[in-house]
């Protein structure tokens, strides 16, 4: 197939097209290279890409309607996998019109795309951060998600729903995919992960936000990975069982579904610390915080739906996942 991943400069996005190719697919990339964080890591994970033969790069800007436009009409793409966001919780707070501008302008010309130009099924990344003031866990997509407590969550929550407009009104097949706390190699920099490395190693405290008491579901990029490249193969369908008199949020009479990927196994942040000073062999001196505004206390996916329709099993353990982050950063950064 030829599929298109928008966000393919993106930690995730890179991963993704990596999985892809194995499978012997035409991948077309884009990514705006904003300075969102160090663009040089970006370009890095590109140069990676380009040696692949099956993958193809564009510069371009999703907000860009016109040049979104002009590489549907030109590519004839059979899916697209929508990775392409302003990510963060904490930018959110000053830079709003960023995430209007990225995820609600630029997802709704990716679904004009897919639209007029024939695409088979439309992936859709969003995110955890929408179950906002949710306690119940663990989180479960059959649940209502209308209470987020950032912009950020609720541009993702628009984003699906946008996807469900499309979905109903044009029969396009969209799956939504709830991503919990991705981490691994060629990370964020702007990541939990990432910032404790840096300052471990450099001799640095880290801020440690809700004296540490976050529970996360801490998810190996390498399973996201694998989770959306099952979930491209695997077209939504309309659930016929679905009832207008007790809708159920994560199905439709619609091709439209919403799956939780998060690997099932929330780990104390301070755990996750330990573990990391483990494989850096060295003590963090830790700067006790509260609750950041904007935040969620804890994080637990149910992916039951996920491995019912794909097989998704998530499989790296944090001991290993954070093994691989801290050889890669080292490798990475000469450290």
């Amino acid at each position: 197939m030829k599929i298109l991943v928008t966000g393919a400069a993106g930690f995730i996005g890179s991963h993704t097209i990596r999985r892809l190719t194995q499978d012997g697919h035409e991948i077309v990339g884009i990514d705006n290279l904003n300075d969102y964080y160090d663009v040089n890591l970006k370009l890095d994970r590109l140069e990676l890409l380009e040696s692949l033969p099956q993958f193809r790069f564009h510069k371009l800007d999703i907000f860009n309607r016109s040049a979104v436009e002009s590489l549907f009409a030109g590519e004839n793409f059979d899916r697209v996998i929508h990775l392409a966001a302003q990510a963060g919780v904490r930018y959110s707070l000053t830079n709003p019109h960023a995430y209007i501008d990225s995820n609600v302008t630029g997802t709704l010309n990716i679904l004009e795309g897919c639209r007029h130009h024939g695409v088979q099924h439309l992936v859709f990344a969003s995110t955890s951060s929408v179950y906002g003031m949710n306690t119940n866990m663990p989180f479960s997509p059959h649940r209502g998600v209308d209470h987020p407590l950032s912009l950020y969550a609720s541009t993702k929550r628009a984003g699906e729903l946008m996807c469900h407009n499309y979905a109903a009104l044009f029969g396009l097949p969209v799956t939504a995919l709830r991503f919990f706390t991705v981490y691994g190699p060629w990370g964020r920099p702007d990541m939990a992960l990432f910032l404790f490395t840096k300052n471990i190693l450099a001799g640095k405290p880290i801020d440690v936000f809700n004296n540490g008491h976050h529970k996360r579901d801490f998810t190996f990029v390498s399973d996201i990975a694998e989770g959306l490249t099952r979930s491209c193969y695997h077209v939504a369908m309309e659930n016929p069982d679905w009832t207008g008199t007790a809708p159920d949020p994560a199905t439709s009479k619609a091709p439209f579904r919403i799956y939780n990927i998060g690997n099932n196994s929330p780990v104390d942040l301070s755990r996750y610390i330990e573990v990391l000073e483990a494989c850096l062999g060295r003590k963090a001196e830790r700067n006790m915080l509260p609750l950041q505004l904007g935040d969620v206390p804890d994080t637990f996916a149910d992916v039951s739906d996920l491995d019912a329709a794909v097989g998704y099993r998530p499989s790296t353990s944090v001991e290993n996942g954070v093994r691989a982050f801290v050889d890669w950063y080292r490798h990475y950064y000469n450290v």
